[in-house]
């Protein structure tokens, strides 16, 4: 199965002609370029919600983070596989402490 199938069956995205092709090809292309240009990053991937569907965080050494949709659990833990990142069930594991240090240092150089 291709890296782009994995998000084929979302019942969430948009057909082909709404832009979810490009929609799919730029959220593959965003987290490809956050590992490549950060260290020591994990996924941690966050359940659906009443209002949100299934998110995965990727995290990286410094605290610095970026989150996107995907389809389910499964899609997450196989697109996390390919980039050989470790998974984490966020209701099992919790954020990690340098992305809410991270956070803060953020609102400070910010607010």
């Amino acid at each position: 199965m291709g890296l782009f199938s994995w998000m084929s069956r979302s019942k969430h995205t948009s057909s082909p002609q709404e832009g979810g092709r490009d929609a799919k090809a730029e959220t593959i292309a965003h987290l490809k370029a956050f590992v490549a240009s950060h260290t020591g990053c994990e996924v941690f991937i966050e359940p659906p919600t009443r209002v949100t569907q299934t998110t995965m965080v990727i995290v990286a050494d410094t605290g610095e983070w970026t989150r996107r949709r995907v389809p389910d659990e499964a899609a997450a833990r196989k697109l996390a596989q390919q980039l050989s990142l470790p998974a984490f069930d966020v209701n099992l594991s919790g954020y990690p402490s340098r992305m809410r240090e991270w956070n803060e240092k953020q609102r400070k150089n910010h607010g």
